[in-house]
């Protein structure tokens, strides 16, 4: 068995008094849990069903081997070798990588800001989710009672409660509304529980994990089992798995499986480093990597095949309501009698009239069903959560029941997301001594967790939506790119290949093989540049524009695309270099110190040539 000795580097801190996970359940589920998250549910099947279904699993496995696992075991090798956050970790690599550990806490906190504000929304829609009928269900009435609100009418009442009862959105981003209390209240809840659990680290997260972790198992099975007995289930997975090989010649498919990998593995965030410094240094850390990236990929298939199941029974729902639309107004206008057209005649009995009575068939507004175009009427992101699958629920017995397990799933997959980005800042300022060390944990985690709900109260204005979409486009992408090509090339090229891997035949008893040394070396890091290059030449191409809702829009309900007004183009410039920026800041910062040194240094040498 190869052994490396001990490095000095992980001496900063007494190994004693670092916390430990309780058991290593504790520490698997809170690194699935940070994984496994939002982006499973409501990215994942969108992506699948888009690109060509069973087709897309193809450039998702590759980059799984390729790019994911070898990413993700540096990352947690990395940390529990040296024993700390990012910061003490890259500043131990070379003091002049001690930016990339500051530019993941700060991306780490702007993605806090807007991923706790989605958790808002999700616990908004969980309280109302204890009333029936659901009030997502129907249109309110109008002032007048004599009808109802017109907004409603013109789009659904599922639309209206997300954009005007729930965001009060408004019309332009350039408009930034007022705050909206209900919000405001639901977002200090949500940050109230996030203190309590992070309260006092791992001791406190690792025994919320537990059930944060494990609860969305539990209700997407029951979805599954649900889902599969519904009408027009089947339909909905054959539509998401049916192959179409032609779409793999589409370079974007490849850049979204790679992209895909990269961001449900939460890599370059600092979370997994943090998490895997509260280890045992002899864990086999390799396995965990392994064992943690392949139940993340599972858990986005399963989560699929549940999702898929209920909008399949959803679309079919809608498919015979079109269909039953139709016949009703074939019926009327040619006096059939009741119930003498079915479903399965209507188009035969269409294809006869249109054929004989053209002129009184064209005068119906009759609508074109198929269910294929019910089927697209997918989404992803916030537009599957909060309108595509609360409306599925309304058609489904105990619509109530199920609302609550749905938004109850949410919740807790986002909680346990937020445990990962919160040790991911506050391990690192701990590590670091910005407090006094008289200072307890807890107000250092009260002071993280209250900054952060101030700075958030910009995504309870009624433009907040708007913003929240801007910091979910910019803040991350380009910069954990980044942070991912220089962490591979920090430990490979800085740290030194022959001494990360004596590092883990220490911590393992095994030394890594081929596989390992050459996706680390070589594969991953051309990965990482040839989607990073991928990534901004397809920003370059797309103009700065969003979505919005706008009710005097002449094809509401339809989202007025607009193009976003300069100063908001600036700050979306701005939020995409913000973090990476503290990585040649730090760096100028330490040759700056370095030179001074040496300067300093020079002056106090006695000159020997002088006699």
């Amino acid at each position: 068995m190869a052994h490396a000795p001990e490095p000095d580097l992980a001496s900063g801190d007494p190994g004693d008094e670092r916390p430990r996970w309780d058991n290593k359940a504790q520490y698997l589920l809170s690194c699935i849990g940070f994984a496994v998250g939002l982006g499973n549910i409501w990215r994942f099947p969108y992506l699948c069903q888009t690109y060509g279904g069973g087709a897309f699993l193809i450039p998702y496995v590759i980059a799984l081997i390729f790019e994911g696992i070898p990413l993700f075991h540096v990352e947690l090798a990395i940390g529990q070798r040296l024993r700390k956050g990012s910061i003490g970790v890259w500043t131990a690599v070379s003091p002049y990588l001690s930016g990339l550990g500051l530019g993941c806490v700060m991306l780490s906190s702007l993605v806090s800001l807007y991923y706790n504000t989605i958790l808002a929304w999700v616990l908004w829609y969980f309280l109302n989710s204890f009333q029936h009928p659901l009030p997502w269900s129907s249109c309110p009435p109008d002032l007048n009672r004599t009808g109802f609100v017109e907004e409603c009418q013109g789009s659904s009442a599922v639309s209206y409660f997300w954009y005007r009862q729930t965001l009060n959105i408004t019309a332009d981003i350039n408009d930034s509304g007022s705050i909206q209390w209900r919000l405001l209240i639901c977002l200090a809840a949500c940050w109230a529980v996030v203190y309590m659990c992070v309260i006092r680290g791992v001791e406190t997260t690792g025994k919320a994990i537990y059930f944060t972790a494990s609860f969305p198992y539990l209700v997407l099975t029951i979805f599954l089992i649900r889902g599969l007995t519904l009408p027009g289930a089947t339909k909905g997975l054959s539509y998401l798995f049916t192959p179409n090989m032609q779409i793999l010649q589409n370079p974007r498919v490849w850049l979204d499986a790679a992209t895909q990998i990269f961001f449900s593995l939460s890599l370059a965030f600092g979370g997994h480093i943090a998490f895997a410094s509260y280890n045992s240094p002899r864990n086999d850390c390799r396995k965990d990597a392994v064992v943690i990236a392949l139940v993340n990929s599972m858990t986005s298939l399963y989560a699929s095949i549940a999702v898929f199941s209920i909008l399949g029974f959803k679309a079919t729902n809608s498919y015979e309501r079109c269909l039953d639309r139709n016949i009703l107004s074939l019926i009327n206008e040619f006096d059939f009698p009741e119930q003498s057209i079915s479903r399965d005649d209507y188009p035969a009995v269409l294809v006869h009239l249109t054929a004989t009575q053209p002129r009184r068939v064209a005068r119906l507004p009759l609508k074109a069903c198929h269910l294929e175009d019910f089927l697209d009427k997918t989404a992803s992101g916030p537009g599957l959560a909060f309108i595509v699958f609360t409306e599925a629920v309304l058609h489904m017995p105990g619509a109530p029941g199920w609302a609550v397990l749905f938004f109850g799933m949410l919740f807790t997959l986002g909680l346990s997301s937020m445990f990962g980005n919160m040790e991911a800042i506050i391990t690192p300022l701990l590590d670091n001594g910005v407090l006094p060390r008289w200072v307890p944990k807890e107000a250092l985690t009260g002071l993280v967790c209250l900054a952060c709900f101030l700075c958030a109260t910009c995504f309870t204005l009624q433009s907040g939506n708007y913003w929240l979409e801007i910091f979910d486009n910019f803040a991350a992408p380009l910069n954990l790119l980044i942070f991912a090509f220089l962490e591979v090339v920090g430990v490979v090229y800085v740290y030194g290949m022959k001494r990360f891997c004596d590092d883990i035949a220490w911590m393992t008893g095994r030394r890594p093989g081929p596989y390992w040394r050459l996706t680390w070396r070589v594969v991953s890091p051309l990965l990482l540049l040839t989607i990073f290059v991928a990534y901004v030449t397809l920003l370059a191409r797309k103009p700065l524009s969003y979505r919005a809702w706008n009710p005097q829009y002449e094809l509401f309900p339809s989202r007025q695309e607009k193009l976003y007004p300069g100063w908001v183009r600036a700050a979306c410039v701005l939020l995409s270099l913000l973090p990476v920026l503290w990585v040649p800041m730090a760096a100028l910062a330490q040759l700056l110190t370095r030179w001074k040194r040496t300067w300093r240094d020079r002056d106090v040498r006695p000159d020997t040539n002088t006699r």
